[in-house]
């Protein structure tokens, strides 16, 4: 029983440990949506910052390229202006030559000076060109620094908008994945919690197992067409698993061997156990029914990273023996069946040298068995033959015996015969006269 404490009347109430747990999970999912949010807010405003700054970089070097034409130009337009201020200054020299050499050329001298105005009338209609030429190639820069830049305020204009759209496009995307995968694993939630609030332990368990037979019964077709994945029925070893994989070759001989052990319970169960709880008796299971490979499929321990990580293997405890959650259950059979059938050709190759070594140790047995029944039959006959002649001794010994008791009987009778002959009435009557007056009586004489 947990204590909790009213944070607005400060009453401290009682509640069970399932109903700490449940207020416990509720304040954890808020946390994490709260996190959740907190953190998609964190990076809009990373974004935000992100974007505020390529576009500050953007004005600023927009800025700096306006500056740059600008000093560009206004050096063009007054280089210009200098040199047009130069040749103005030479004009007005040259026409202050002229006019000085008309003032001192004598009327002989017109012609020179017809030439000689007619040569500055030329030169001055040159400089005047020179002078245009220069004008209209500095509006020239001036109009192709000015499309220039204009050019490129429009592609550094549309770079920005391009940014901006891109920036935008990926904040949402960014948002409906995240409201995604919050819609996502809310409904897994929600599914999961429905499901662990109406089924009872024992379903939970059942469930777990027929996600994965059906997982199986999916590819057996395609992926396992000979091999055997069914439950585990035989507790005639006091114990059983819940399925055994096994697969054959062509030949029908065995490459491949799985006990699987199916293991989940629901959230309130008051007492947790844990992964390493079930692998003595899956060891046990696995050697009861001459299985290669133990693995153990399991929902328990959800908060642990190493079993969350993937297939971890715990032969340092067991050999041969794996934890799994249920996604890596056809990836472990396919990764241990790959396996097994790479060392095929040396099971083969062992199995053939295994037959020929039974053939030749069957020879041996039923040689060495013969040797055994023969030499037990001459020893029988042989304790038989002493029998019998034993036997025969004492019959000889016996009928020497009865040889010996007749001859004594038979001198016995002789002694008999030689007293019967000797027998007369008158011993008999000897010292009895009562015999002898009967035998006078009767008139028999006693010699």
């Amino acid at each position: 029983m947990q204590e909790i404490k009213c944070p607005k009347c400060g009453e401290l109430f009682t509640i069970d440990e399932a109903g700490y747990a449940a207020i416990v999970k509720q304040v954890r999912d808020k946390e994490f949506s709260r996190e959740i949010k907190a953190q998609t807010e964190a990076a809009v405003q990373l974004a935000e910052a992100v974007k505020d700054k390529a576009l500050a970089d953007l004005h600023a070097q927009l800025d700096a390229a306006k500056r740059e034409r600008e000093l560009a130009v206004r050096d063009a337009v007054d280089q210009k202006s200098e040199e047009l201020r130069k040749r103005e200054q030479e004009i007005a020299r040259l026409k202050s030559e002229l006019d000085a050499q008309k003032r001192l050329l004598t009327a002989d001298k017109e012609n020179s000076l017809q030439l000689a105005e007619a040569e500055k009338d030329k030169i001055i209609a040159e400089l005047r060109a020179q002078l245009q030429a220069a004008q209209q190639e500095k509006e020239t820069s001036v109009q192709l620094a000015e499309a220039a830049k204009d050019r490129e305020i429009v592609s550094l204009t549309a770079k920005i908008e391009k940014m901006n759209s891109d920036f935008t496009l990926q904040q949402e995307q960014a948002r409906s994945e995240q409201e995604i995968i919050l819609r996502q694993k809310d409904e897994q939630i929600a599914f999961y919690k429905d499901m662990k609030t109406k089924l009872s332990t024992k379903m939970v368990g059942e469930t777990l197992e027929q996600h994965c037979e059906i997982e199986f019964n999916r590819l057996r077709a395609a992926a396992f067409p000979l091999a055997y994945f069914e439950k585990d029925n035989d507790a005639s070893g006091g114990s059983k698993g819940d399925f055994i994989f096994r697969d054959f070759d062509e030949n029908g001989m065995e490459y491949i061997s799985i006990m699987f052990e199916m293991k989940n319970e629901m959230d309130a169960t008051a007492t947790k156990h844990k992964n390493e709880d079930f692998f003595k008796k899956l060891d046990r299971d696995r050697n009861d029914k001459k299985c290669e490979y133990a693995v153990l499929v399991s929902l328990l321990e959800s908060d642990s990273e190493l079993y969350n990580a993937g297939i971890v293997d715990v032969s340092y405890r067991f050999p041969k023996m794996y934890v799994i959650r249920p996604q890596f259950f056809i990836p472990l059979i396919s990764l241990l069946r790959n396996a097994a059938q790479n060392s095929l050709g040396y099971r083969q190759e062992l199995a053939l040298m295994r037959q020929q070594n039974l053939d030749v140790e069957s020879f041996n047995t039923q040689l060495n068995d013969f040797k055994q029944r023969f030499a037990k039959n001459y020893e029988l006959a042989s304790r038989r033959f002493g029998e019998a002649i034993d036997e025969i001794d004492k019959t000889i010994a016996h009928l020497q015996k009865t040889k010996e008791a007749l001859l004594s009987s038979e001198n016995n009778l002789r002694l008999a015969n030689n007293k019967a002959e000797d027998l007369t009435i008158k011993r008999l009557t000897k010292g009895n006269p009562t015999m002898t007056e009967r035998f006078t009586d009767a008139g028999i004489k006693i010699e």
